[in-house]
């Protein structure tokens, strides 16, 4: 498995060699588009980008949790988590 982390460098990097814009406007291009799918999330939306995958928010509720040095109960806070579904498309093409 590969040990590399795509970043918003290589993101906009990869916009700038396909798309030809410059690379001031791809690195505000690449920002936009992840700042737009941030706000959405946000608010509660959910974010689908077709033959990709979704994005969610989903709350969790508070629980009861062990730490498993000492054994000791400790109450965990509800939250909010982000989840991700991937595509059947995506599926496939990490299978092939």
């Amino acid at each position: 498995m590969s040990e590399r982390t795509i970043t918003r460098a290589h993101l906009s990097e990869a916009v700038y060699q396909e798309v030809g814009l410059s690379r001031n406007e791809s690195a505000e291009l690449v920002e936009s588009v992840l700042q737009e799918i941030a706000g959405s999330l946000l608010r509660g939306d959910t974010v689908k980008i077709s033959s990709f995958g979704s994005f969610s928010v989903r709350q969790k509720g508070g629980r009861m949790g062990r730490n498993p040095k000492t054994g000791e109960e400790v109450p965990i806070e509800p939250r909010r988590v982000l989840v991700f579904r991937p595509s059947h498309v995506l599926k496939e093409h990490i299978n092939r």
